[in-house]
């Protein structure tokens, strides 16, 4: 097979083989592809590039990150699918990519297989490795090759291996992932627990160095993210409405006696595995007949405790069906200076709940209100805040549809003690926003025959868009709303 022996091959830099049939081999062959920004979310379709992690002429590896954009949903980051060089940034920081557009060019070296029919007997040489192949063969295992072995604190960043969502926590607490690998993942990838578990034991002493007293004194400018630049345009146009107040407090001692039974009776469905710790009944209902099969809870919807808020949602929109203008919506012209606004009567109550994530203020929706029990009120809440705490933020077109409610509810007493506020309304966000305060007991001196009684009683505060609600008709939906409140009997004989 050989035209030479094989002990005067080994000398040399070169070698000839001789064959007698076809040559096949492969060649490097660079491909510069264009990388697309893809669908990230349902009904998502443009997104603002925030950050680039690379530039120009930069060479990344499969799974490093290129930049991080952000929709009006939440913010991801993106990873690059090819180990290449980057040619060129199609997409500026602070500028709009539509999806399915191009991001950034990346050149790849791809490997192609040449096959040569040769007549006579062909003469392939094998030169010796060429200086870019050298440096090719020094390049470190990808962490997803089975060959790749982690080396614990010494991993380059190239090499850890991590989802967008857990890269994105660990930039925004300022944690090294290259001092987690291996992680507590599959094939050693960083998990966000090993993240989390990272944040509660602490930096090590080298790791945590103290910063100066110049560094502490020096002014730290930081740019407005997408959500809370949103935040700043809302609120520059709600200066267009011309905002009515108003502010009472309601009394919900009667709602505070009802929690405990609500609490003693949810149902089954709706409890933790850990939770469910009821006896088996003594007979069973289901001896002649299968009872229904109770609807499938996520977990992020199950719950142990009926708070005032799902309740004082039920009874607004009682309120809300008894007044159709509150469950209104306003529709501009279009274009025509001339056409008249209008208002569109919607047959349930939608409201929406201001939420406050790490990523900043989202105003989710719940639909159709008036057609929920409590208990699944609270379901959606609790599944709506562990969607807001996820990091990015979890929420999504579902959650937030374009047709937002037509009254908004801003729970402000779940955080402060404060009793009453000025909420805002923006432009598309309804007609009417409250805001709840803390329940507090006081000694209502109009009570028990002149001696007074202690009540509990919460502070409400209204904002209505004047150009549609009268002070009056808003004063008298308030009344509307605390008949429910303070007399919470009355959903059971209107069969809730």
């Amino acid at each position: 097979m050989f035209a030479r022996p094989i002990p005067q091959l080994l000398g040399r830099s070169w070698a000839r083989f001789s064959f007698h049939s076809t040559a096949a081999f492969w060649a490097s062959k660079r491909t510069v592809h264009k990388f697309k920004l893809a669908d990230i979310g349902e009904g998502i379709t443009e997104c603002e590039v925030i950050k680039w992690s690379v530039k120009p002429s930069q060479t990344v590896q499969a799974f490093d990150p290129l930049c991080e954009v952000q929709s009006d949903k939440a913010s991801v980051e993106i990873t690059s699918p090819f180990e290449g060089v980057v040619k060129e940034l199609l997409v500026q920081e602070g500028d709009v990519a539509k999806v399915g557009a191009g991001l950034c060019l990346i050149e790849v070296d791809e490997e192609v297989e040449e096959v040569k029919q040769e007549a006579s007997t062909p003469a392939v040489e094998i030169a010796q490795p060429s200086v870019e192949e050298s440096v090719l063969k020094k390049r470190g295992v990808h962490p997803l090759d089975p060959k790749y072995v982690p080396e614990p604190g010494q991993a380059r960043k190239e090499d850890v291996f991590a989802a967008p969502s857990v890269r994105h926590l660990a930039r925004q607490n300022g944690v090294d992932l290259g001092s987690l690998v291996p992680g507590s993942g599959k094939a050693g990838r960083i998990e966000k627990q090993d993240v989390e578990a990272y944040l509660a034991r602490g930096p090590t002493t080298e790791q945590a160095a103290p910063s100066t007293v110049a560094d502490q004194q020096e002014d730290v400018v930081v740019e407005l993210g997408r959500t809370r630049y949103g935040m700043w345009k809302a609120m520059v146009k709600s200066l267009e409405i011309p905002h009515f107040g108003y502010s009472t407090t309601l009394d919900v001692t009667e709602l505070h006696n009802l929690l405990p039974i609500f609490n003693n009776h949810i149902p089954p469905h709706f409890l933790p595995a850990t939770s469910k710790t009821q006896p088996p009944p003594a007979v069973n209902p289901s001896a002649l007949h299968p009872t229904p099969s109770p609807p499938r809870v996520a977990e992020s919807q199950q719950f142990t405790r009926v708070t005032y808020l799902p309740t004082l949602l039920k009874t607004l929109s009682k309120a809300m069906i008894e007044w159709p203008l509150l469950r209104s919506s306003i529709t501009l012209g279009n274009n025509d200076p001339k056409a008249k606004p209008t208002l569109s009567i919607r047959p349930s109550a939608d409201i929406s709940i201001a939420l406050s994530t790490p990523s900043g203020l989202y105003t989710p929706t719940l639909q159709s209100v008036n057609a929920h029990s409590i208990y699944t009120l609270t379901s959606q809440l609790n599944h709506l805040s562990y969607l807001g705490r996820q990091t990015p933020c979890g929420l999504t077109p579902k959650e937030m549809p374009k047709r937002g409610g037509t009254v908004t509810v801003s729970n402000v007493g779940a955080i402060g003690a404060g009793d009453f506020a000025s909420p805002v309304l923006v432009p598309g966000g309804g007609v009417a926003i409250v805001a709840v305060g803390r329940a507090k007991w006081v000694w209502d001196v109009d009570r028990g025959d002149g001696k007074g009684e202690r009540r509990l009683k919460i502070g409400i505060s209204w904002s209505a868009d004047h150009r549609v609600i009268e002070g009056a008709e808003l004063a008298a939906f308030v009344e509307c709303w605390r008949s429910y409140v303070e007399f919470p009997q009355r959903l059971i004989a209107e069969g809730v």
